[in-house]
């Protein structure tokens, strides 16, 4: 069957002054086709509408007695034509099917579209240049990515021009507040300007319930950075996530360009999460922002100029370090040196990572806990104490913190089978030896002794590997030599 493509390619090349054979075969058709399509109406405009049916239908005699009231009752629309089949079915075994399934969804389709409910209106939205940015987080762990082979579990935070479809995409690992801000102000300064509206859902990073209305108004915080850069916030309604359809639609086809370029790359491994934030920005710009140059030049030109200077996009707390050498910190734990056990500690909360100040001097970093966590114990901060107490380690709130790895937990579970109670005081001097020395010493000695002696496994074994005492070799100081003496033996044997 010849289509309208062919055709029109067949008469572009007659225009192009072809010759009817030439033509023909550049449109894949016959000379004698040629002649019959050369000029007239297209295949598609001489077909004629079908009114006739080519088989029975088999719903004629239920139709109007059984199927269309039960559409009737159904004033949401969503009632499946799989379920009036199997009403069928119950009330006349045997003469209704799967079979059927796709004769019955038509008319179904068909009804609706004549006598169905009303099915709701999406307007679609005219964007003005330097008018509005999208934000949202999404979750970016199903893309599988390993950073020296550890599966990296984090999310996305993406900022979006409504006009323009520029974007900007951050590393987070969570939809906490100092991510939100650290995001924003990133794509801001990346963007050099500010439009006029930032618009996102209800972050709980953002925003908090009001108790009387039930609603969702802007944090104080969050308030402090809008009007810092001059932005308004609008929110979507709770539970409407197509009316921040701009931030959501740029989620979805930013994750997929980013799983594409994955499959070519080849792997999904990467050295430092640097290098993954690296790959990320390039395949933006590629996929992206480097097609929307010439709306982003309209919209720049719109856009409102950056403040001096940013905000922090941290969180300051002032705790008191407690007698357990720790700090609670947004409803978790850590463990902090224990010289500051009783002083009260800046702790700079960021993104990422936790700072602890004291008297404006920087004494710890640690990673910032996220998701399900909510302590983080270093066993180099109360190690040099429990060593002194050992058996203070079977009922420490935290013990199950003080196994640096695998290799660590195996090493006390071969003690206890072995040593009984006497476990907790080796496991303790092991792992004082592991804060002393260097842990990764200790860890490569357990796995020496785990996989050849496991019964052998005590303190001592583990010290004799990992830190083996280097022999004493005695200084031994010999003097000049007294040539009169060796002169005095040779005239006594001349004698």
């Amino acid at each position: 069957m010849v289509t309208d493509a062919q055709v029109r390619l067949l008469r572009q090349k007659v225009m192009e002054k072809k010759k009817q054979q030439a033509a023909a075969a550049a449109a894949g058709m016959s000379v004698r086709s040629a002649r019959t399509w050369q000029r007239g109406a297209l295949p598609s405009e001489t077909k004629k509408p079908r009114t006739w049916r080519t088989r029975i239908d088999p719903f004629t005699d239920v139709w109007d007695s059984e199927i269309v009231p039960l559409l009737q009752c159904d004033a949401e629309g969503v009632l499946q034509a799989t379920t009036i089949i199997d009403v069928l079915e119950q009330r006349d075994p045997g003469r209704f099917g799967i079979g059927q399934l796709r004769s019955l969804q038509r008319r179904v389709r068909d009804w609706r579209a004549l006598n169905g409910p009303a099915k709701e209106v999406y307007f679609e939205q005219r964007h003005v240049a330097g008018r509005e940015g999208a934000f949202d987080f999404t979750h970016a762990t199903d893309l599988r990515v390993t950073i020296a082979g550890r599966l990296l579990r984090h999310l996305l935070f993406q900022f979006v021009l409504s006009f323009s479809g520029w974007r900007w995409v951050t590393l987070a690992f969570g939809e906490t507040f100092e991510a939100l801000v650290a995001g924003i102000q990133e794509s801001l300064w990346k963007l050099g300007g500010v439009p006029e509206v930032a618009r996102s859902d209800n972050l709980s990073a953002a925003t908090h319930e009001l108790k009387e209305s039930q609603g969702r108004a802007l944090n104080n915080r969050f308030r402090a950075v809008t009007e810092h850069y001059g932005m308004i916030s609008t929110r979507i309604r709770p539970g409407e996530s197509h009316e921040n359809g701009v931030a959501e639609q740029a989620n979805h086809r930013t994750k997929t360009a980013i799983e594409q370029a994955l499959i070519v790359r080849g792997s999904r491994d990467f050295p430092s999460q640097d290098a993954y934030v690296a790959f990320m920005h390039d395949v933006i710009e590629r996929s992206f922002n480097a097609r929307v140059k010439d709306k982003l030049a309209l919209e720049r030109a719109a856009l409102r100029p950056l403040p001096s200077s940013r905000i922090p996009s941290y969180t300051t707390f002032t705790p008191v370090v407690r007698r357990w050498s720790t700090i609670r910190i947004g409803g978790r734990t850590y463990s902090v040196p224990s010289r500051l056990i009783g002083h009260t500690v800046q702790v700079r909360c960021h993104p990422d990572v936790v700072e602890v100040f004291y008297k404006d001097q920087l004494v710890e970093t640690m990673p910032r806990l996220h998701g399900p966590i909510e302590q983080r114990i270093d066993y180099r901060h109360v190690i040099w104490s429990l060593v002194r107490k050992p058996g203070a380690f079977a009922r420490y709130r935290y013990r199950e913190e003080l196994f640096p790895s695998m290799t660590f937990r195996r090493a006390y579970d071969a003690l206890r089978a072995s040593r009984g109670d006497r476990a907790d005081v080796e496991y303790v001097r092991i792992l004082h030896l592991a804060a002393s020395a260097m842990e990764s010493l200790v860890e490569s000695a357990l796995t020496t002794l785990l996989e050849t002696t496991p019964k052998a496994l005590d303190y001592a074994a583990v010290r004799a590997i990992a830190t083996p005492e280097t022999p004493r070799v005695p200084d031994i100081k010999i003097g000049a030599p007294d040539l009169r003496v060796y002169d005095a033996l040779l005239v006594g044997g001349a004698r």
